[in-house]
């Protein structure tokens, strides 16, 4: 896994080469290693990528957000009008950072 960690967030990047194995390492290490990070998964290299594949991340969105801290997925090729509510996935890594600046915003704000 590739790490680039940034003041307001830490991007994780795939070297698994699996979406499925990606999904279930960061289940594992997420909770003791970055739960108290806004993240960011770089999925850009899967230009494949199935919406069963991406709810494998539903879960760890999930606990992310739960915890008041922002989960943002990257791919330039699913199809978004199918990704649920609860994720949010976007194309580049810049407009992830963005969205995590608009988070950020609204927590400070308690909306």
């Amino acid at each position: 896994m590739k790490i680039t960690s940034k003041d307001k967030y830490t991007i994780l990047a795939d070297d698994r080469g699996s979406v499925a194995d990606f999904a279930t390492h960061l289940e594992f290490i997420v909770p003791k290693h970055y739960d108290q990070y806004n993240l960011i998964i770089d999925l850009l290299k899967y230009e494949d990528l199935s919406l069963e594949q991406l709810i494998a991340f539903l879960k760890l969105s999930n606990y992310q957000r739960a915890d008041k801290k922002s989960f943002v997925i990257v791919n330039k090729n699913i199809n978004y009008d199918f990704i649920p509510d609860e994720m949010v996935v976007v194309p580049t890594i810049q407009e992830a950072i963005d969205v995590i600046e608009m988070e950020e915003i609204e927590r400070d704000l308690g909306l």
